[in-house]
């Protein structure tokens, strides 16, 4: 990532960790995202939430419509990856909100 694009995204960082509450959050993500784009994103959680359940990719795909490709590379995050989704995963079940 050049200079430019990191100066972009961590100005993304900073007005994601400023919004106060879900529906500032909901309001942004809608504001700045495709509804294609959300529904990529909140695919590639529940996948990531299936994974670490010990589910199959099969089981996943048939569940979430979600490609093999993209279960795939969610795996590949879990295992791989900086901890981002280990981290949300881990927190929601401790806060009783991941359903």
């Amino acid at each position: 990532m050049n200079e430019k694009e990191k100066k972009y995204y961590d100005n993304f960082v900073r007005a994601v960790l400023s919004l106060q509450n879900e529906e500032e959050v909901r309001q942004f993500f809608e504001d700045v995202c495709t509804i294609k784009e959300i529904q990529d994103i909140t695919h590639r959680l529940e996948v990531a939430k299936l994974l670490s359940e010990g589910k199959v990719f099969n089981e996943i795909s048939k569940e979430t419509g979600t490609s093999s490709a993209t279960i795939g590379r969610v795996n590949k995050c879990l295992m791989y990856g900086p901890g981002g989704y280990r981290t949300v995963l881990e927190r929601l079940r401790d806060d009783d909100g991941l359903q």
